[in-house]
């Protein structure tokens, strides 16, 4: 499984959305399931995948999917 399938599938467990719905330009809160609670669901799935502990200031900058795959590559996670 690639990274981005990896990326994927922790959007779709932690939000309970499809893949269709896992694109660059979704961002927090823009979607009702994308809410403060299955925010830091989605982090923790996130650190689970990818084997990282997100410090808090990328907690909060975690803004979308786009912005999750900036993040990430600063914990060498390379999309």
């Amino acid at each position: 499984m690639t990274n981005q399938e990896k990326l994927t599938q922790a959007f779709c467990d932690a939000l309970g959305i499809g893949p269709d719905q896992v694109k660059d330009d979704l961002q927090y809160n823009t979607i009702k399931e994308w809410d403060s609670t299955a925010h830091m669901v989605l982090i923790s799935e996130l650190e689970n995948t990818f084997d990282v502990m997100l410090d808090t200031d990328d907690i909060i900058d975690m803004s979308s999917v786009a912005k999750a795959k900036e993040i990430l590559a600063k914990y060498d996670v390379s999309f």
